[in-house]
């Protein structure tokens, strides 16, 4: 196995919320994590030939007939081990300590009284730690130190250190923990010597050997969306294969304003990537006529572009595999997760959209990946910032911005307000401080007045948020300036609009998105 992924760490998930900023965090430090399903053997885990393992948080009591099972060999694995929240829990347990419920819990920011100096505390010193859990050790296994509490008594860390464990209680992979990423780098790299050889440029070199052992001598369309996800992996096809990677831009007449023009321009211009766009878009909007469930909606792009590839790819000859930006993201909200316990959050189009029967090989390079190492690849690929720093874009694009029914009509409108809002942030030097902003065109009229006569027009929404991996966001604070100079703009410019609304909704409790 190639080095990239030798002495990294394998994740548990038993359930937690947090499991995938666990993976991040981890990454964070350049060392190579990979999230499996509880149950896994520690035969399998072995194969992985990791550093280490993280057993994460979950909502389970260990005692419930319905707590997942995991293979109890790995606890004495002779492999480090952090266990965290429930991951506590199952190390007291399995090595004959006991877990009790109180009916409290601890929920929030907690200070901790930290009673041990080295390990993951080594160097530490903040004592705020975020909590969430309810059950709690009554009593700690014989071998085991407590080497933190939180003020009311609870054990909030302990360590083996002859057998290289430890456990927390709280959370130290959220932000909320002041010095939680340090605690990791400790256990990472003074508990279990793990490798920092997960980087932008190893993983290019093993994502075009990967892509040439797949794809051989034979030919891939790539899907670009104009977003930074498929341009990173367009970039990525032609170090690999080179000619043999046709880009394709397939214009579904939900795109933004000159976004098909310019992003060929730069893909081809710029990188000397072979690209084309082909206009399927009066095919799209038929079969979006009258549809107003976004589900649906988000299904009939994702067939419709597999069928038009498939056209697309017998025009130009013989092409065997598909190649597209699926990230790690877009398979958590599509309802796919290692253990298969995921709920559908909303069905992007190039996951939970394919068709059953589609002909094509996937080529999927970045599914693995988070927004953010995204950005890191293209920087290596030396991509311009300009395609790098771009927010990202929705594959079913206007078609989920627009809520209700499609039309030629709403699409016009909502391309001439999006555009004047994003010029603006430019503008005003806001655009690279936010992660993303779009308008969204909602089906309700409201009324207006405009010189001496009433009108009676679209509502308009905007939303702009912050974020790293587009797992959670916050809503971006826009300075109210700038604000009036958008709602202005847009009412003034666009006919259709007589109302601007800027959503302040986080993510969770809403997506990024509105469909």
């Amino acid at each position: 196995m190639n080095n990239i992924y030798n002495n990294g760490v394998v994740i548990l998930d038993f359930g937690s919320q947090y499991t995938q900023l666990i993976a991040r965090r981890v990454r964070e430090q350049n060392v190579y994590s990979e999230i499996m399903p509880p149950e896994t053997s520690l035969d399998k885990i072995l194969i992985q030939d990791p550093a280490a393992i993280i057993l994460s948080g979950g909502p389970s009591s260990i005692y419930e007939q319905s707590a997942p099972d995991f293979d109890h060999n790995i606890i004495n694995s002779g492999l480090p081990i952090l266990g965290i929240c429930y991951g506590l829990h199952l190390l007291t347990h399995f090595n004959g300590g006991q877990v009790s419920s109180t009916g409290e819990g601890e929920y929030g920011f907690t200070e901790i009284e930290i009673q041990a100096e080295d390990g993951i505390f080594a160097d530490i010193k903040s004592s705020k730690v975020w909590m969430s859990h309810g059950d709690q050790v009554s009593k700690v296994p014989d071998g085991w130190e407590v080497s933190a509490c939180s003020s009311n008594g609870v054990v909030a860390a302990m360590t083996n250190k002859e057998r290289g464990l430890v456990a927390t209680q709280f959370h130290p992979e959220v932000h909320h923990t002041r010095e939680g990423n340090k605690m990791l780098a400790n256990f990472l790299f003074d508990i279990a010597d793990c490798s920092p050889n997960w980087t932008a440029g190893n993983f290019i070199k093993e994502q075009i050997a990967k892509i040439q052992n797949l794809v051989g001598d034979g030919s891939v369309l790539t899907g670009v969306s104009g977003g930074v996800d498929s341009t990173v992996v367009a970039a990525l096809l032609h170090k690999a294969v080179g000619d043999r990677s046709h880009a394709v831009i397939v214009d579904h007449g939900l795109m933004r304003k000159n976004e098909v023009k310019e992003c060929v321009e730069a893909l081809k211009n710029g990188l000397g990537v072979n690209i084309h766009a082909y206009d399927e878009s009066e095919i799209f909007l038929s079969k979006l006529e009258g549809e107003v469930d976004p589900e649906k909606k988000r299904k009939i792009i994702g067939n419709q572009f597999i069928f038009s590839f498939d056209r697309i790819a017998k025009e130009i000859g013989h092409i065997e595999f598909l190649a597209q930006g699926t990230l790690y993201p877009d398979i958590i909200e599509s309802g796919v997760s290692k253990g298969n316990t995921a709920h559908v959050i909303k069905s992007h189009h190039n996951v939970g959209g394919l068709p059953d029967d589609m002909e094509f090989k996937l080529v999927e390079p970045l599914k693995e990946l988070f927004k953010d190492e995204v950005r890191k690849i293209g920087k290596e690929l030396d991509i311009p910032d300009i395609l790098i720093k771009r927010h990202p874009f929705p594959g079913p694009g206007l078609g989920v911005r627009i809520i209700g029914e499609i039309t030629p009509e709403r699409i016009s409108i909502l391309q001439e307000a999006d555009k004047i809002y994003i010029d603006i942030l430019y503008e005003d030097d806001l655009y690279d401080s936010i992660w993303q902003a779009f308008s969204v065109l909602i089906p309700v009229k409201t009324v207006g007045v405009m010189g001496d006569q009433r009108t009676y027009e679209n509502l308009l929404a905007i939303r702009a948020v912050t974020s790293t991996d587009g797992m959670t966001a916050d809503w971006f604070d826009m300075p109210t300036d700038t604000l009036t100079k958008i709602s202005n703009r847009i009412v003034n410019s666009v006919r259709g609009v007589n109302r601007v609304v800027y959503d302040i909704t986080s993510k969770p409790p809403g997506t990024i998105e509105w469909e």
